[in-house]
């Protein structure tokens, strides 16, 4: 085994262990507080939990594949401003968006005072966003974009004969779209859908800000409330079982089919001229959904932001800034690192063990970050307890103490957030192919000269890509970063957070619209990226 063995498996057992520990912890001996859970709260929280997941994937399969279809194959006002606006929602985090709309809609909200100045009196209870159908609002508008993403890369990239041969045919626009383009797309839109999945579950703050009982806020209440690590293990074995199982159903529902052009003659889709009434209403549904899941909550933030710059904006706020980028830069370029180092491994390598080894990075990104917290917590327990006996038998003056520093902090995102670096590395080292590494290791280079020399320079582009989505996911952390951040030290996020929670959303704008502003940057440049290498 060579020294990119040693060190891909090193890193991969950071991600398998907290996993593993998870799981086992099911089996264990529950203590009164778990047969409290298990008896009077754990259908509350499955039933809220799948009633949000269900309903928020119907809803952003539909306005992310409608949204895919229409851009893909139709010409209509603003279509290429709408390509990547688009997609801005997900610079939002859900949980900013959930205070957005519940001060725009509650009684000191825009909507109401406006109504009131006409002397129109509404019923509270139709304007009260904080409830399930609240939550699966937030979460479709701010997630739907996952769908849209792949679904439209997917179409993109279709051979534009199979939709001129179901016109020949006689198909119109509702059945080609239901009889060809969603068979077709099916792979990419449930590829979407399962994202969409992922980040529900892995919610912490809107679940939270609406009182709503989900897994999430489960397993954050027993650990904080109850101080109780067993039950939160347990609760965090379920919810890594549900998320299991429908990783399975994706891929039993995707089989073994390939949805792939059978042929490398692939004329992408020519987008026809929508005319008349058709024209206007395609630019009528784009605008509403940018609209109301960027626009008017950016709008909304800016607004809040003016009115308590001042208040804000300190040496406090800079402190917050400078941490959020310095920690989530930290983790991002360590995730790179490890990234090149097993992406290095598996290009070079065939075999049972580099193939498992991509199976199993995605496995830390499926897995909701307060389950991962727990997992963290525990090993961190351990390592410090183990440090102190060592510190004893030795006769030193203090032990080593982790759980209260960065490090199980930086820990928890290179587990979670490793899959994204990953793929981004993954992708930039199936581009250069292997051709230009044999051509270095056939005029004598080692491999890892060869890495530095040959690989590196070649892979930029993927490592700066791979550095800043890395970036800008721990940028927008809540649910580790709440669990895991040591004493005195908060993020912009954490800190949006507890203004929120202390009903001082105004106050949350600025640091909510710095989040948003440098990822929307970072989606701009990756549109613009991808779209030229789609030309």
């Amino acid at each position: 085994m060579n020294l990119w063995a040693v060190l891909s498996l090193l890193f991969i057992s950071i991600i398998i262990i907290p996993n593993f520990l998870i799981g086992i912890n099911l089996f264990t001996e529950p203590n009164e507080n778990w047969q409290h859970i298990k008896d009077y709260l754990l259908i509350n929280y499955t039933y809220n939990t799948l009633i949000i997941v269900v309903f928020t994937a119907l809803a952003t399969m539909f306005i992310g594949t409608s949204l895919a279809w229409l851009i893909t194959s139709y010409k209509f006002p603003l279509r290429n401003f709408f390509k990547w606006a688009l997609i801005l929602p997900l610079a939002i985090p859900a949980y900013m968006g959930a205070y957005t709309y519940h001060g725009i809609l509650n009684y000191t909200g825009v909507i109401q005072v406006t109504l009131r100045d006409f002397d129109i009196m509404v019923d509270q209870k139709y304007f009260n966003i904080m409830t399930i159908p609240g939550a699966i609002f937030i979460f479709t508008l701010f997630l739907y974009p996952y769908v849209y993403v792949i679904t439209k890369g997917f179409l993109e990239n279709q051979s534009a004969s199979i939709i001129e041969n179901a016109r020949l045919l006689g198909g119109n626009t509702f059945q080609i779209f239901f009889r060809v383009v969603l068979p077709l797309s099916r792979a990419a839109i449930i590829g979407g859908v399962v994202l969409v999945v992922m980040e529900v579950l892995n919610d912490y703050g809107v679940a939270n800000y609406f009182g709503i009982q989900t897994f999430s806020t489960a397993i954050f209440r027993t650990w904080y409330g109850m101080q109780d690590l067993d039950s939160a293990l347990k609760l965090a074995g379920i919810l890594m079982f549900l998320v299991i199982v429908i990783l399975v159903a994706e891929k039993l529902i995707r089989g073994r089919k390939s949805y792939s052009s059978s042929t490398a003659n692939v004329r992408p889709i020519e987008p026809k001229q929508l005319k008349g009434t058709n024209k206007w209403l395609v630019f009528s549904y784009c605008s509403f959904i940018f609209l109301i899941a960027f626009f008017i909550p950016v709008l909304q933030l800016s607004y809040w932001a003016f009115l308590t710059f001042e208040n804000v904006f300190s040496s406090e706020f800079i402190t917050l800034v400078y941490n959020s980028v310095f920690v989530a830069g930290i983790a991002s370029a360590i995730i790179v690192v490890v990234a090149l180092i097993i992406g290095n491994y598996t290009r070079l390598h065939r075999g049972f063990l580099p193939k498992i080894f991509s199976r199993v990075i995605a496995l830390g990104y499926s897995i909701p970050g307060a389950a991962i917290a727990i997992a963290v917590i525990t090993i961190f327990m351990s390592i410090d307890g183990l440090s102190a006996t060592v510190a004893e038998f030795l006769n030193l003056n203090g032990a080593m103490v982790l759980r209260t520093t960065l490090v199980m902090l930086v820990s928890a995102y290179i587990i979670r957030y490793m899959a994204v670096g990953f793929n981004a590395i993954e992708a930039g080292f199936e581009k250069i192919g292997s051709s230009y590494t044999e051509a270095s290791r056939g005029l004598g280079m080692s491999t890892i000269k060869t890495f530095f020399k040959v690989d590196i320079p070649m892979l930029r582009g993927a490592i700066f890509g791979g550095f800043i989505l890395v970036f800008v996911d721990i940028l927008k952390e809540l649910p580790l970063t709440l669990f895991l951040q040591p004493f005195n030290f908060s993020t912009l996020a954490t800190q949006a957070y507890r203004y929120a929670n202390d009903e001082m959303v105004h106050e949350a704008a600025l640091a909510s619209l710095f989040i948003i502003a440098v990822s929307s940057l970072c989606i701009f440049y990756f549109y613009k990226i991808l779209d030229k290498a789609s030309k």
